[in-house]
Formats: C-alpha cells, sequence, structure tokens
C-alpha cells in the first residue's frame, strides 16, 4: 500500500489548497491541528465535521488521518474539557491525526465546495463571486437551457429530498446563479446586486427573508452540511487518483 510522510502531505495539501496564502483572513487553524504517532500515512478518511462520532467512524476503517472542513480549533483558547476533551480524548487513543482546513476548501477554483455545487448542477461560465474579506469566496455561473427551482432544488438536494428552506420569489425560469456554502445568507445581497436569478447558501436566515421578497430572487437555503460536504469528497478522489493513497469519504449528515 502507498504512503506518504505526514509532512510531504502537509506541504502537499497546503500548496494544493493555497492554506498560508489566506491564513490572514481565515480565524480556523487551517493544516495538521492534532498530530498521531505515527509519521507516515497510508489511509486517510474525509468527514465535513471534527465530530466524535466521525473519530469513532474514521478509527474503525483503519485511517492514520481525518481530513475535515470544520476543525476543533478557531482561532480562541478552548479549555480542553466537556465535549473537547473527549474528542480530544478518542483522536489520541485511536492514534489518529486531525487536519482540517475551512475557507480555502471553500473557496478552491477545483474542488472547493462552491465549486463543486456548480459542477453538480452543470453551470457554465463561473465567475468568483461573493465576497467575504475583500475575497471572492463563491462562484456563479449560468445554465444553458433555463431550469425550475423545482428541478434545481432535485439536483441539489437528490431526487426525494427537501431544501432547509425555499423563497420562490424570483422568475421562473431561472438561468443565472450565485453560490456560497455554508453560513452565508447575507451574501444573497450580491447576487441582488448582479441581479442574479437564484441564490444558494447552506443556512436560512429570517434576516434576509423581506430584502429577497422586495428584490424578486430565489433562494435556496441548501443545509450547511449538504452545501459543505463537496469539498472533502472531491479532494477525497485526488488524493486517491493522482497520489495513490487509499481514501474514504464519511458521509454523517446533520439534516442542518
Amino acid at each position: 500500500m502507498l504512503s506518504m510522510q505526514i509532512d510531504e502531505l502537509d506541504r502537499l495539501l497546503r500548496n494544493w489548497l493555497n492554506i498560508d496564502e489566506l491564513a490572514s483572513v481565515d480565524s480556523a487553524l487551517n493544516g495538521l491541528q492534532v498530530a498521531g504517532s505515527r509519521t507516515d500515512v497510508k489511509r486517510v478518511a474525509f468527514a465535513v465535521d471534527a465530530s466524535l462520532i466521525s473519530f469513532q467512524r474514521a478509527a474503525e476503517w483503519g485511517a492514520d488521518l481525518l481530513f475535515v472542513h470544520h476543525g476543533l480549533f478557531w482561532g480562541k483558547d478552548l479549555s480542553i474539557t466537556g465535549g473537547h476533551y473527549r474528542r480530544i480524548k478518542q483522536l489520541l487513543e485511536s492514534d489518529l491525526a486531525l487536519y482540517a482546513v475551512h475557507l480555502p476548501l471553500d473557496m478552491h477554483p477545483e474542488f472547493g465546495n462552491n465549486a463543486g455545487i456548480a459542477r453538480l448542477l452543470g453551470l457554465e461560465d463561473l465567475k468568483p463571486f461573493g465576497s467575504y474579506k475583500g475575497l471572492k469566496i463563491g462562484f456563479s455561473g449560468d445554465f444553458k437551457e433555463g431550469k425550475t427551482l423545482d428541478e434545481v432544488v432535485a439536483r441539489l438536494c437528490g431526487e426525494g429530498r427537501n431544501a432547509l428552506g425555499i423563497l420562490p420569489f424570483g422568475v421562473e425560469e431561472i438561468r443565472s446563479v450565485g453560490i456560497v456554502s455554508g453560513g452565508a445568507a447575507p451574501e444573497v445581497s450580491d447576487a441582488i446586486n448582479e441581479g442574479l436569478d437564484l441564490y444558494i447558501t447552506g443556512d436560512a436566515s429570517h434576516t434576509v427573508y423581506h430584502d429577497c421578497l422586495e428584490s424578486k430572487i430565489n433562494v435556496i437555503f441548501g443545509g450547511h452540511y449538504l452545501t459543505e460536504k463537496w469539498g472533502v469528497k472531491l479532494l477525497s478522489e485526488k488524493l486517491k487518483e493522482e497520489i495513490g493513497l487509499e481514501t474514504t469519504f464519511l458521509n454523517i449528515p446533520t439534516g442542518l
């Protein structure tokens, strides 16, 4: 089985994801958050969240390292007590390393969350979209042929599944779409300013309801998890196909 030194894997991921270049704008601790005793990595599990269940499932699969989008450390001191203690304890007892990447994975043009959604929907003419601390972290694009809101929801969520929330306030035939995954409801203002037909994000928000209604724009709140599983899935596939490490995606949906 192919293996890679963990410091070599760290350099590779930092290069692929432009981690160091974004350090000044992301409060998350991006990179290796918890080390294991092994210096080489053969099996890498991927999950959205650093949670007790994701640690347990990664250990059961035999992972040397777990890569997550939402890590354990977010730029502030956190005492190792309660749930945080139990998570750290599980990592150490399983000898499981933890690697986390937040904003760089949202905005990556090849295997980021927003690029993944755009690819899933079949959008064309992609452009950077959605401002955050001076950076465009999402993407906008166009359908070659117009889609109904129901068609977009079915493609995004899967047939027979519902979005977290829908604001059907815009045109019936959707052509232009803006996407910013996760908790980006306020960024609907960018979609309104650009005159887009549809805005897609994760978390629902009461505060944008009347702005969307008055501006006549469609909005899909797909759910935080659903809109942010694409990056880890795409990166898992890339690491397996291009580097040859054994990888797996741990699907642990929250419904939110």
